[in-house]
């Protein structure tokens, strides 16, 4: 993915990588303000000098505390091991990878597969999702509320349900000849088999197969179809 940086390129407003809910870098989120005991000065000291007695949940002198949020991420946030071939890549670097390839945007392709993984009987974990979206993610640096989180799978749904359309028609118009349809076909897979194994999907010969024999029957119905239109379109013009 080499080139120069760019940001989101689509027909609306597009955030790069920014704090949930927002279309740019701004934050409203707030760090929490480090809580002190006002009894001492975080090293068993008391304001006035003297010692004060440590129990065995204070701060050691000279041992770091750990991690607060280390300690808050859940533990499948922790073994989620999708993405790890993307550690170091920059958001507008795979961005603009995607978007010279297709029609979504790192951050919804990112969302779009977190939210087939963290579904549930009862939903997905928008929530769990978004907070922990930086520890997800390599490339995606901001946490994300809910709304943020679910605005980018709907953005997902749509975007691939329009370039469906798109395909479909182009391939039932008589645009493209049956070689070049079958040349859109491979393009098309090897880039979703590109993506699939940056995720670390483990894509056997059988679910490859398999996947490409479901798109080649769809592509037979398609040709059967646009050639009875045709038909038809002939007949009705000799009458």
């Amino acid at each position: 993915m080499d080139g120069n940086e760019t940001a989101d390129r689509s027909d609306g407003p597009e955030r790069s990588d920014g704090p949930a809910g927002t279309d740019d870098d701004s934050s409203d989120d707030v760090d929490d303000a480090t809580d002190v005991n006002p009894a001492t000065n975080g090293a068993g000291v008391s304001s006035d000098g003297d010692e004060a007695p440590i129990d065995g949940d204070a701060s050691m002198p000279g041992v770091p505390d750990p991690d607060p949020q280390e300690n808050d991420i859940p533990d499948d946030v922790q073994k989620y091991a999708r993405f790890t071939k993307m550690d170091g890549a920059q958001y507008d670097r795979v961005n603009e990878f995607l978007r010279d390839r297709t029609y979504i945007t790192a951050r919804e392709w990112a969302i779009a597969r977190l939210c087939s993984d963290f579904r549930t009987e009862t939903g997905v974990e928008m929530t769990k999702i978004g907070e922990n979206l930086p520890e997800l993610v390599p490339f995606m640096t901001d946490t994300y509320s809910p709304q943020a989180v679910n605005q980018a799978r709907s953005s997902f749904e749509d975007k691939v349900r329009t370039a469906g359309a798109t395909f479909l028609y182009g391939a039932m118009c008589d645009f493209f000849t049956a070689e070049e349809l079958d040349d859109v076909m491979y393009e098309s897979t090897e880039v979703a088999k590109f993506l699939l194994e940056v995720e670390g999907v483990d894509l056997s010969v059988e679910d490859e197969l398999e996947a490409e024999e479901r798109i080649s029957s769809v592509m037979r119905e398609v040709r059967e179809a646009s050639e009875e239109l045709r038909a038809e379109d002939i007949a009705e013009s000799e009458d």
